[in-house]
C-alpha cells in the first residue's frame, strides 16, 4: 500500500481525471479515457519530509531552479508511478511575483516519454509535445552542468510552455500567466532536488495548477 505525505487521490496524468485502482482482475490503475497510465501523485506542501518522499521514488530529475529567482517559494510536488516502479515523471511546483507584476506560478516536469504528465499540464492532447512544438529555440537553462535549449509549445493562452531534454527526458517549463515566461529570460540554472536541497529553498502558498480535476 502506498504510504507518505501525498495529500490527493491519485489522477490521470494526462487529464487530471479519478483513476481505476488495481483490483484482483488488473494490476494497472487506468483512466476511462487514456486507458493504462501511471497515477499522478500531488504533494501539496513542500515540506522537507516531502522533497525527501518525492526523491525517494522518483527515477527521474526532481528540477528546481538554484538560485530561486527572487521572492520565489517552492508550491507544491507531484511524481507519476505506480507502487511497483519508482516514478517515471516528477514535477515541482514554483510560485513567485511575475516580472511585470503580479503572481507567476511555474512547474517544472522530467518525464520519460509517453508518460504524459507535462503535455497535460501543457493543455496538450497527446502524452507528448509532438507538432506542438515550435521551430525556433526561446530560451536556454542549464540543468545537469550543461546547456539546455528549451523550444515554445503551441498552448492555450493563459499559460506559457516551453519544452526541451535533459538528461534523456523532456524537460518541461510551464507558467501562469503567459506574460510569465519572463522569468526564464534570464540566466537559469535548474538543479536536481535528488542530489541536495538548497538551504535557501522554503516552502510557500501551494499552487492551485498542481491538481486538475476535469471530471
Amino acid at each position: 500500500m502506498h504510504r507518505g505525505p501525498v495529500a490527493h487521490p491519485p489522477t490521470c496524468p494526462r487529464c487530471g481525471g479519478r483513476l481505476q485502482p488495481p483490483s484482483a482482475f488488473a494490476s494497472t490503475w487506468r483512466c476511462v479515457l487514456h486507458g493504462v497510465v501511471d497515477p499522478l501523485r500531488v504533494i501539496r506542501h513542500a515540506t522537507p519530509e516531502a522533497i525527501a518522499h518525492l526523491c525517494a521514488r522518483t527515477a527521474v530529475p526532481c528540477w528546481v531552479p538554484a538560485p530561486m529567482p527572487a521572492g520565489w517559494s517552492l508550491a507544491g510536488l507531484a511524481y507519476a508511478g505506480d507502487d511497483r516502479t519508482r516514478g517515471r515523471a516528477a514535477v515541482v511546483a514554483c510560485t513567485g511575483p511575475a516580472p511585470l507584476g503580479g503572481q507567476a506560478d511555474m512547474l517544472l516536469v522530467a518525464e520519460e516519454p509517453g508518460i504524459g504528465a507535462g503535455a497535460g499540464y501543457a493543455g496538450l492532447p497527446g502524452p507528448d509535445p509532438g507538432a506542438a512544438v515550435g521551430r525556433c529555440r526561446v530560451a536556454t537553462v542549464e540543468a545537469d552542468g550543461r546547456p539546455t535549449a528549451l523550444w515554445s509549445v503551441s498552448a492555450p493562452s493563459d499559460r506559457y510552455v516551453l519544452v526541451g531534454e535533459a538528461r534523456g527526458l523532456w524537460l518541461w517549463a510551464i507558467l501562469w500567466p503567459a506574460e510569465a515566461g519572463y522569468v526564464l529570460a534570464e540566466n537559469v540554472t535548474l538543479h536536481d532536488l535528488r542530489e541536495s536541497v538548497p538551504s535557501e529553498l522554503r516552502a510557500g502558498e501551494y499552487s492551485p495548477y498542481l491538481l486538475r480535476r476535469t471530471r
